[in-house]
């Protein structure tokens, strides 16, 4: 172990211009193979394949190595940069008397994100090539537009790209939905657009009233860091800053009661959309909130923080509730991503260095069991065509490695010990019951609720007798097991949602890093706001 933790360093120290450099390729391969995609029409099926694989792979594998990167540094003295962090580049855009550039890098709570984008970027990707739609190149192509979003988002430093490469991430999000989406996939594409835009426009609207005042003319948040540790801004900017952006950021997040477009999006969505929106791009907002907002404004994440709480055992109690009367197998999936957001605000709003240290932990394996489980639906949707809960039954027998598979899914996903959720909600549990014992009441009544409703899908979907309409649909359909090209996709996720499980350390100490420095030294973070009521004041602890 200390002798790749020595080559890693070695490559780290003399080769750092060339890893700063990858996160432009990042962005660059899949946006440029995208494009190729898009705007060609007369290329071999076997050469739109390459394209791409290329542009999927490349992404990920960046991702990894960088990720393995700044986990080797952790442990270096003086390699990182202001605020954690490294391969720091800057590209002048033109814009630099508005105080835009084109700057990346990572840091502890960005890299294990980033690292969760190329991953699932990777499985989506290359499950999208079973997919049975029409002009799959262009398809191709705009999953591929979207990954190069979410590498550019995720590694941005300017707060304007990162809120640019979001956007172009949700452009062909829109598109995809309206072209290759299901039943009534273009009105659920006008809502999500109009509940998005909106979003996006709050959060916007709070960023710039950082830029204009915070004083530095500057995007950059290593600059804004700098700027308002000096020169805090007033109590009152800062209340409204912090609720403009906890209204865009929670928006897009899908926080109670503004979730309404998730479950529909997700239900109508081709299945590689589903993945890389509720696995990836929604981790947008959660990043927005925890790496930018409440930092940058901790009183004012501190005087919403007690609303913010109510809101997000809203997420875990009444979505829970409603996920257990779903009898549609991806609406179900759709409002457990909803409800999993309340853990991870809910860890938010304790505004403690463990409380994020568990939500990031938590928005990683959300991420994977998401895609993975949004994945295993499209296949069983695929093979029965249909998804309704209570006409499927006994898919065991034709199909025992995807009832495998959803069985270890369903299970990571409701944080049994030896996954990655496992991690995640126990961290989280931990600063819940140091903040409130009530709130900690309150998220394990949602544990509850997540194995009744994971356990009674598998058990209607794979076990039992067939019911009458599935003993129909055999007499003249075959239902065949995973092909070699399904099982990779999901063996990557499972892969890491076992390697994480059972070395929590390989994302959670970087992530701890990244929460101390942003947390640690702001005595406002110490606050405990109870939840005495939804508009309670939050009280400093010492």
């Amino acid at each position: 172990m200390e002798s790749l933790q020595h080559f890693l360093l070695n490559c780290f120290s003399q080769h750092s211009g060339l890893n700063s450099a990858l996160l432009y390729a990042a962005i660059l391969a899949p946006l440029i193979m995208g494009g190729l995609l898009i705007i060609t029409d007369k290329l071999p099926a076997s050469t739109e394949k390459l394209l791409a694989s290329i542009g999927f792979a490349i992404p990920a594998l960046i991702a990894i190595w960088l990720w393995s990167l700044y986990n080797a540094s952790l442990g270096a003295p003086g390699i990182f940069n202001d605020g954690g962090w490294q391969f720091i580049t800057t590209f002048d855009t033109g814009l630099s008397r508005l105080g835009i550039s084109l700057k990346l890098g990572l840091n502890g709570i960005s890299a294990p994100i980033y690292l969760l984008a190329g991953l699932v970027g990777a499985a989506a990707g290359f499950y999208a090539f079973n997919a049975k739609v029409e002009n799959p190149r262009v398809y191709h192509g705009l999953l591929l537009i979207m990954l190069a979003g979410l590498m550019g988002a995720f590694s941005s430093i300017d707060i304007f790209f990162f809120y640019f490469f979001h956007e172009l991430a949700l452009i062909p999000t829109f598109i995809m939905l309206g072209l290759y989406g299901g039943r009534q996939s273009r009105s659920i594409a006008l809502e999500l657009t109009i509940y998005l835009t909106l979003g996006a426009m709050l959060s916007l609207t709070g960023l710039i009233v950082l830029y204009v005042k915070s004083g530095v003319n500057s995007f950059d948040l290593i600059a804004l860091t700098t700027q308002l540790a000096d020169k805090p801004l007033p109590e009152n900017i800062q209340n409204y800053a912090f609720g403009m952006l906890l209204l865009g950021f929670g928006t897009l997040v899908s926080l109670w009661p503004l979730h309404s477009w998730a479950p529909r999006g997700y239900a109508a969505a081709p299945a590689s959309t589903a993945m890389l929106h509720a696995g990836v791009l929604k981790k947008f907002g959660l990043l927005g909130l925890i790496q930018i907002a409440a930092p940058l404004i901790p009183m004012g994440a501190a005087h919403w923080a007690p609303l913010l709480m109510w809101l997000a055992l809203g997420n875990v109690l009444i979505i829970g509730f409603v996920t257990m009367a779903q009898d549609d197998l991806k609406q179900m999936l759709g409002y457990s991503s909803v409800m999993h957001m309340g853990y991870i605000f809910l860890a938010f709003a304790t505004l403690s260095t463990t409380g994020i240290g568990g939500a990031v932990t938590l928005m990683v394996a959300h991420g994977l069991s998401a895609a993975l489980l949004f994945m295993l639906a499209d296949m069983i949707e695929r093979r029965t065509k249909n998804l309704d809960l209570g006409e499927l039954g006994g898919l065991v027998r034709q199909a025992p490695t995807l009832a495998a598979f959803f069985v270890v899914a369903t299970l990571a996903s409701a944080g049994l010990p030896g996954f990655a959720n496992f991690w995640g909600e126990l961290t989280i549990f931990t600063a819940l019951f140091g903040h409130s014992k009530l709130l900690a009441a309150g998220a394990i009544v949602g544990i509850v609720i997540s194995a009744v409703y994971g356990l009674r899908a598998v058990s209607k979907i794979f076990f039992g007798e067939p019911t009458e309409p599935m003993s129909q649909f055999l007499k003249t359909n075959t239902i065949t097991d995973l092909s070699a090209a399904e099982k990779r996709p999901a063996i990557l996720l499972i892969f890491a949602l076992l390697v994480i499980g059972f070395f929590p350390k390989l994302i959670t100490e970087s992530i701890n890093a990244g929460a101390r420095r942003l947390y640690a030294d702001k005595p406002v973070m110490t606050a405990t706001a109870q939840p005495t009521s939804p508009v309670a004041s939050t009280q400093a602890s010492h």
